[in-house]
């Protein structure tokens, strides 16, 4: 396994290569020792071996070393060693892969044997002598993972300084500069650590001398390469290495390192590495208080803050790392903390973008970093504000970070630290950037969203982390709350205002009052404004005690959060909160106050027109509360007087619910202020009254009429019940006429306006609603119904036909479901209801159609006109309802219906769709409200007028069909039997619905036709007829699909019907032919069967005949009789001009046969022989003349596995035939005796000799075909015979003797027949017949010539005598060699028939895994690829082999195989199963 995952470890694809690794890692933490010594022969056996193979190899030796470390003896170790370091310097020349793989094998030991390491690599490290460059690379790695190396470094370094000079080539002084900077952070690290060191006598200037040596020939030499990575390494070697020169030699050398170091930047593009040498020289500096350091600081602060400066890339470490190691240069810096403040804080001042950038960043390092900032906390405060007015998003997130970093260290409480909470409060409310979704197109744009959530989470974060800014958050964070400015941030100050009133309730501090009213408003919408809902009303918990000491305990009760999005329930449930509230309060002082301040609030909301809306309604229950009937009087003339009456939504959701719901507790004075108002100058043309009215100078005076007219109407609804219905005529009723009607000239003139149309609309729907209230109990009349009802039929008269620009139909359809009160309408008035709502909906265009725009109007967008659609249809719906809902029967339901007939079978696809769906809410509705128990009279009609739209061309008319068939069969259902009854044909019609989706025309009429049999079942007889005669209109229809449909729906719903007649007369006649029959029987018989194929009512007269025993057993003998003496075909000429003739079927008897002896098995109860012909389909291929001779070989076996009683007189039976004329009988015969044979019942039953005779009489037979069989037959004989072993074995070793003595030519055509015969002796348990097959068939062999039918036959045994190679018996493996050496010459391949002749010898021992390695490389990749899968297949038939070797043999085989398959995948997967090899 080892060495095929060897050979594998340079596979072309990267996965397999590191599969390979696994496996061999797993390997050898297994047997380590082992699987190194593998590999080391591996690379010393193959040194030609390619590169990137070695360095594979030599990557799994450092894994397992790196992982097995403790295990390896020491022979190994010193064996690994000295592998890893010939591979490392053999080659002079850099090969950085190769030498990079055996140095890590040196690291990797060095980890543990440190001294043995040393003593190897010191070899090759001589004074005087340039080492090879990996030498010197594995030295700097190992003193990184080693301390153990430090105290050799001294010495190393001695050595090494000599060599610099030598250097001449760019990679020998990298390597040498690398290795500096590696002892130096190893020595550094070292004395750090001291206390872990194991020699802690180390001090630092044991190296400082030979550091500076070094520092000097790389600073003055190397510094100034053209190389920019050498520049680079000596740049960190020197960082490094300063910490450990001599602080004199520092201090002399830091005016020429520093700039030195500066001056790189211009010359190289990464800058991480010179920032961090630059950093380290500065901390050495610092540590050592140099002196001269602040010469350098003026070009020292000049250069950092362009570094700082530079764009960050956060995907890109490198300039994340050199970000940071510039602000820790700045840290370092701050030990001159006045220059240091002066110079950023002047920075600060620059507008550029970037500079700022950087100026902050400094400045937010530095207060978090240094305590030398408290001296210059004012003047820090001064400078931050011209940042702050910065527009870019960029900067206000680097502000937002310094303020955060400035409060946790006690800014905020200075004088000016406001300002900082301004700034985080202000962007908490910025609006939103993009809409929800949308990218910004910039990656690195800091979006509002991005800002704003960050001063969330900054606000945040000081309220509940910084204590002591408690006093300094609450009045400010209460003071933003209330400007609208600030709206959007409602929910952060609110959820910390939360926090920090709880710890203020909890200490019992003094607390705030807050604005209540504002608060109620954003409760009103709790998703709105980043979903603010919810704070603010936990926020007027908290303050609850301060706004009044009554309220406290009502809110603890009352106040929960938003569960859903439902807005109606959520207002009322608001609108509850305030009245309990308002009336646990008892101060109406208290309350006329808060009604003065909410109606004054109402110009604030001009820009959010929801929340005015919710606040007018607040300001109607506040005035409920009132007593004081002055301020309700003077607070209604103010609403109405401050109200944009142009407004739609003002008007109607606003203004006239305000006034509705002060109605309540003030209906005499609401009404009278409503009069009074309705005849004031707002309805004169007046300039001074209409500035009163709407700051501007002009409002069209028919709005505020329609706001008068609504307000009426909520007037009503609101109203108290017991007060209301005695002014509905005489007061509002007569007040809304006045206003919607104006004179001219004393005549009375319907106004035109759109708006008043709708108001008056709305109004009486409104009234409507409250007398259906509040009438019932009070037997209440509304005499004036039919004629509001005539006003708003006019009103849909007047609308064009043509289009839908307004919601004036849905409007008046829904106020007339309203309007079904006491006194009911007349027939003719609820007709023409019906019939001006149905057709003024059903005829408009389809929604897709754009109407032309006209100079009034503009034109609806598609979004708008598709609602405008759904609700006219959904408020014809509703309409239709409320009429039926008045007479819920099958009467009524027709009343309804014959309005929308006509509409089914309309032309236009939209006006079909319209009806069928109306119908179907319209069934619907009905079937949830049934309730007496009635005859479904018309269930017939309204089928035949709905089941052929099942095949309509419109597809949603076709799925509404299925719902209106289905609603129907379901009342018929309960009306039939009981209201919870189901039947599962009618469930299934739903299940219809996905096939009338496919709109091919035989589906649909296949649909329609399954869909009328379940129809049949349920329609009552007396119905029939008129379904009948409701279909044949429907074949004029001026749909041809549904006209076809109709001619299904007829021709199935016949046929269903008829059936049961049909089968009386059946029954009828087959009665009679069997009285004929038991006294004519021939006659009956004969007649019978000179019935033309195929049988229709002839297989009934049959069936009948066989109901009585008698006749029937007579009818057999009869039939046996006939067959036995008719041909089973005829001879006919093939053609005038050719003589011969053609055999052909007198009928089809071979099918016919096969069904009359299935039927007969059945008729003998022969379960378990028709289970096992039916699981083989056995029945299919005795039916076929191809497979015949198959199905009847499965008939046999059946029958003597479970029928074995039976066979005798079967047998008996069956033996004349052998003789027969014919050959197809013989053909059957010997078949089925031949299967017999296969079988030890035979024996029992000592039927062996009789067809044994019989298969020897048929070896002679003119026909091959049974010739073959009676082979076969023979052949069976020995898995049939208790002593088949003895005569398998005796058979296959007398074959063999008797091959040796024939011709080629009389063996050679059943070659492959025998070869089939023995293939399965191979895997015999017994040693001696498997031993016996082998030998046979490498004899067998010899007689084979190039057929590919002979190679295939080869190939099919191969892998098991590759496999039986490992077999335990010594003789099977000595006959596997033998047969493959000699057929070899056959498989077809010169390298295969080579291996097999030079390593299959008797004689000689085999190595068997690197065989198969070697094997598998012709079979899969050069001579046989094709046959890949073929193998795969043969080998896993082997993994339940009897014998463990041959199973090892088939796992190993096929992982091999697998290592070299083409696919990658394959591979990788091949590689890890081999690792799990124990």
């Amino acid at each position: 396994v080892t060495l095929a995952l060897l050979d594998a470890a340079n596979d072309k694809d990267s996965e397999v290569q590191e599969q390979v690794r696994k496996s061999m890692l797993t390997l050898g933490k297994q047997q380590p020792d082992r699987v190194l010594a593998m590999c080391q022969d591996y690379l010393l056996k193959n040194p030609k071996l390619v590169v990137t193979h070695r360095i594979v190899i030599l990557q799994t030796i450092e894994l397992i070393v790196s992982c097995s470390i403790e295990d390896l003896s020491a022979p190994k170790i010193k064996s690994i060693i000295s592998l890893a370091s010939d591979e490392m310097t053999r080659s002079k020349e850099v090969i950085p892969n190769w030498q990079k793989a055996a140095s890590n094998i040196l690291v990797a030991v060095g980890n543990k044997h440190i001294n043995e390491i040393m003593e190897e690599i010191l070899s090759k490290f001589q004074p005087g002598v340039l080492p090879h460059f990996f030498v010197v690379q594995t030295l700097a790695n190992l003193s990184d993972s080693n301390y153990g190396m430090v105290p050799f470094l001294n010495a190393i370094m001695g050595t090494m300084l000599p060599m610099l000079g030598m250097a001449k080539q760019d990679n020998m002084k990298w390597v040498f500069s690398s290795a500096l900077c590696h002892f130096s952070d190893s020595i550094l690290e070292y004395l750090a650590n001291l206390d872990k060191a194991p020699d802690p006598t180390v001090r630092k200037d044991t190296f400082s001398n030979e550091i500076y040596s070094a520092f000097d020939v790389l600073f003055n030499n190397w510094l100034q390469s053209r190389e920019s990575k050498l520049r680079l390494t000596v740049a960190e070697a020197v960082g490094s290495m300063c910490h450990l020169m001599p602080s004199d030699k520092l201090e002399e050398q830091i005016p020429r390192i520093i700039p030195a170091i500066m001056s790189l930047y211009k010359k190289n593009t990464e800058h991480y590495i010179i920032s961090k040498s630059l950093c380290q020289v500065l901390d050495a500096s610092v540590n050592m208080g140099s002196r001269v350091l602040e010469t350098q600081l003026e070009g020292l602060l000049f250069v950092l803050h362009q570094q700082v400066s530079a764009p960050v890339d956060y995907s890109d470490p490198p300039t994340v790392k050199n970000h940071n190691e510039v602000l820790r240069c700045f840290s370092l810096l701050n030990s001159f903390p006045d220059r240091m403040v002066m110079f950023v804080l002047q920075k600060l001042e620059n507008s550029n973008e970037r500079s700022r950038l950087g100026s902050l960043a400094v400045l937010r390092h530095l207060i978090n970093s240094s305590s030398t900032m408290e001296s210059k906390k004012l003047l820090i405060l001064a400078s931050i504000r011209q940042p702050m007015a910065d527009h870019s998003n960029k900067v206000k997130k680097r502000v937002v970070q310094v303020v955060s970093a400035m409060a946790h260290h006690g800014y905020l409480e200075l004088e000016g630290g406001e300002l900082l909470v301004r700034f985080i409060v202000q962007n908490c409310a910025l609006p939103d950037t993009h809409q929800r979704g949308q990218k910004p197109p910039d990656p690195e744009e800091v979006t509002n969203e991005a800002l704003r959530g960050m001063c969330d989470n900054t606000l945040h974060l000081l309220t509940t982390t910084v204590g002591r800014l408690a006093d300094v958050l609450w009045p400010k964070l209460l003071y933003y709350l209330t400007p609208s400015q600030y709206n959007n941030a409602t929910t952060p100050l609110c959820k910390n205002l939360i926090v920090l009133g709880n710890k203020k309730k909890s200490n019992q501090e003094p607390s705030f009052s807050i604005n209540f009213k504002q608060e109620q408003v954003n409760a009103a919408f709790p998703f709105n404004s980043r979903s603010h809902g919810a704070p603010s009303l936990s926020l007027l918990h908290i303050l609850s005690i301060n706004i009044h000491p009554n309220i406290e305990k009502v809110w603890e009760k009352e106040i929960s959060t938003p569960e859903s999005l439902d807005k109606k329930e959520w207002d009322e449930r608001l609108l509850k909160l305030l009245s309990k509230t308002l009336t646990s309060i008892q101060d109406d002082k208290w309350v006329c106050q808060l009604a003065a301040e909410s109606t004054g609030y109402l110009s604030t909301y001009n820009n959010a027109l929801e929340e005015k809306n919710f606040l007018y309604q607040c300001v109607g229950v506040t005035l409920q509360h009132c007593f004081n009937k002055e301020v309700v009087k003077k607070q209604l003339q103010e609403v109405l007087l401050t109200a944009r009456h142009n407004d739609a939504v003002e008007r109607e959701q606003g203004v006239a619910m305000a006034v509705g719901l002060c109605a309540n507790s003030h209906l005499e004075g609401t009404l009278a202020k409503l009069d009074e108002f309705g005849k004031s100058d707002a309805f004169k043309k007046s300039p001074s009254i209409f500035n009163l009215l709407k700051e501007r100078n002009e409002v069209e005076v028919e709005k505020v009429k329609s706001t008068l007219i609504l307000c009426y109407g909520q007037v009503a609804l609101n109203a108290p019940p017991e007060k209301i219905l005695n002014r509905i005529d005489q007061d509002i009723l007569r007040c809304i006429s006045k206003h919607f009607n104006t004179k001219v000239l004393g005549i009375k003139v319907e106004t035109k306006d759109l708006t008043m149309k709708l108001s008056l609309i709305q109004s009486v729907g409104l009234i409507a609603k409250a007398i259906s209230n509040c009438g019932k109990n009070q037997g209440y009349i509304f005499s004036r119904k039919q004629e509001l009802i005539t006003v708003m039929l006019d009103f849909i008269k007047s609308e064009p036909a043509d289009s839908l620009r307004t919601p004036l139909r849905p409007l008046v359809m829904t106020t007339c479901a309203n309007l079904h009160l006491d006194p009911p309408l007349s027939e003719n008035e609820s007709f023409d209801l019906l019939k001006v709502c149905v057709n003024g909906v059903f005829s408009l265009p389809p929604e897709t159609h754009t109407p032309e725009k006209t100079k009034e109007e503009e034109v609806l967008d598609p979004k708008q006109r598709k609602a405008l659609y759904r609700d006219t249809l959904a408020a014809l719906q509703e309409l239709l309802k409320s009429i039926l809902a008045r007479d819920p029967t099958p009467d009524g339901l027709q009343s309804v219906f014959k309005h929308i007939e006509s509409w089914l079978g309309s032309v236009h696809d939209h006006e079909r769709e319209r009806a069928i769906i109306t119908t179907a809410h319209m069934l619907s509705y009905y079937l949830d409200n049934l309730s007496s128990m009635v005859s479904f009279h018309n269930l017939g009609a309204l089928l035949g007028r709905l089941s052929p739209r099942c095949s309509d061309p419109h597809p949603a008319v076709r799925a509404a069909a299925v719902d209106c068939i289905y609603t129907l069969l379901c009342i018929q259902l309960r009306y039939e039997f009981s209201l919870d009854y189901q039947d599962d044909g009618v469930e299934g019609l739903l299940d219809l619905k996905d096939q009338l989706e496919n709109p091919d025309h035989s589906v649909l009429y296949k649909t329609c036709s399954d869909l009328t049999k379940v129809m049949s079942k349920r329609l009552p007889q007396q119905q029939l007829t008129t379904l009948v005669f409701m279909l044949f209109e429907v074949l004029a229809d001026s749909q041809t699909n549904c006209c076809r449909a109709s001619s299904v729906i007829l021709n199935t719903l016949l046929k269903n019907r008829g059936a049961g007649l049909q089968d009386l007369v059946r029954v009828a006649v087959g009665q009679t032919v069997l009285i004929l029959a038991s006294q004519h029987l021939q006659t009956v018989i004969n007649a019978l069967v000179d019935q033309p194929l195929p049988y229709d009512w002839t297989s009934e007269m049959w069936m009948a005949l066989g109901a009585d025993p008698i006749v029937a057993s007579q009818i057999i003998e009869m039939v046996m009789e006939k067959l036995a003496i008719s041909t089973p075909y005829v001879d006919k000429k093939e053609s005038m001009m050719r003589a011969g003739t053609t055999k052909v079927a007198t009928n089809q008897p071979l099918a016919v046969a096969g069904d009359a002896l299935r039927i007969l098995l059945a008729r003998a109860k022969l379960d378990e022989v028709m289970k096992s012909l039916d699981e083989e389909n056995a029945w299919d291929a005795i039916k076929e003349q191809s497979t015949h001779t198959k199905g009847v070989t499965l008939l046999a076996r059946a029958m003597a596995k479970h029928a074995g009683p039976r066979l005798p007189a079967i047998v008996e039976c069956l033996c004349p035939s052998l003789n027969n004329i014919y050959e197809c009988q013989r053909i059957t015969v010997t078949a089925f005796f031949s299967e017999l044979l296969n079988h030890h019942v035979v024996t029992e039953l000592m039927l062996i000799d009789v067809l044994m005779n019989n298969m020897m009489e048929r070896i002679s037979d003119q026909c091959c075909t049974v010739r073959m069989l009676a082979v076969r037959g023979l052949g069976n004989i020995a898995e049939g015979s208790p002593e088949k072993k003895l005569i398998t074995l005796e058979a296959m070793s007398g074959l063999s003797k008797v091959l040796l003595h024939l011709d080629k030519k009389n063996v050679h055509l059943l070659v492959v027949y025998i070869f089939m015969k023995i293939k399965p002796f191979l895997e015999s348990d017994h040693d001696e017949i498997r031993c016996a097959s082998i030998l046979l068939m490498g004899n067998l062999s010899k007689f084979g010539s190039g057929e590919q039918v002979f190679k295939d036959q080869i190939h099919n045994v191969l892998v098991s005598l590759l496999l039986h190679l490992v077999d335990p018996n010594p003789q099977v493996v000595k006959a596997c060699k033998y047969a493959m050496r000699v057929c070899a010459p056959v498989v077809g391949s010169e390298q295969i028939t080579g291996m097999f002749q030079n390593h299959l010898l008797d004689d000689k021992s085999l190595h068997y895994g690197e065989f198969i390695n070697d094997l598998t490389k012709y079979l899969q990749i050069q001579d046989f690829p094709s046959m890949l899968n073929f193998y795969h297949i043969s080998v896993m038939q082997f993994f339940k082999s009897n014998w463990p070797e041959v199973r090892a043999a088939a796992a190993m085989f096929i992982l091999v195989m697998l290592l070299q398959d083409p696919d990658p995948v394959v591979r990788v997967k091949a590689a890890e199963a081999m690792g799990h090899f124990r």
